[in-house]
């Protein structure tokens, strides 16, 4: 099974380029995001409650989270494989992934993160505030919390898969296409060493 990271602050391209590497390996997209936006959507109990914390440029609990991605696992256990698009943030929850995918006899085959700096995140996201209607790309000071806090809590993310010999990172400033090859490429390398 091909299971991926991808990995990026919001406005990286990650929705862009998860979209190219679903069609191109046959994976099931995990959105964390897209996750809890449907439950927002559903007006659940958890959509509530992740809405509030979203607002504010927080992250949702990690035990919300992971009981999101087992449904997920479990509803879809015959697949070629996963893509993980926004998850996971902290050590606690790679750690979690980590332990959840054993119960499937799967793990991470690779983690790719898309760098881009900040100030083209930002100016990224203010674009995409003006036609995607999301409160929280239309705020500029939200949009450095956000980016700030990915930074604060997601490097140690990079050291411990990168302890796994898992991690891998790509420029995600450029043409896109040439960034998918350079994701595919490093997928392919990884997916051989795992083989």
């Amino acid at each position: 099974m091909l299971n991926l990271v991808l990995f990026g602050p919001p406005g990286a391209g990650k929705g862009t380029q998860s979209e190219k590497l679903i069609k191109k390996y046959n994976l099931i997209h995990l959105s964390t995001g897209d996750l809890l936006r449907s439950e927002i959507a559903a007006g659940t109990e958890l959509g509530l409650r992740a809405k509030q914390l979203m607002d504010q440029g927080l992250l949702v609990p990690d035990e919300v989270v992971i009981g999101m991605i087992d449904n997920k696992l479990r509803e879809n256990q015959s697949v070629a494989g996963f893509i993980f698009d926004g998850f996971p943030r902290t050590v606690p929850q790679a750690q979690a992934l980590d332990e959840l995918l054993s119960h499937y006899n799967t793990q991470i085959t690779v983690m790719i993160a898309l760098v881009v700096d900040d100030e083209e995140l930002t100016r990224r996201l203010l674009l995409r505030g003006q036609t995607s209607g999301r409160p929280d790309d239309s705020n500029e000071d939200l949009i450095r919390r956000r980016v700030k806090e990915y930074n604060d809590k997601t490097t140690p993310v990079a050291d411990f898969y990168n302890r796994q010999d898992k991690f891998t990172a790509i420029d995600g400033i450029g043409n896109i296409d040439e960034i998918f090859e350079a994701i595919c490429s490093k997928i392919e390398q990884a997916a051989t060493k795992a083989g």
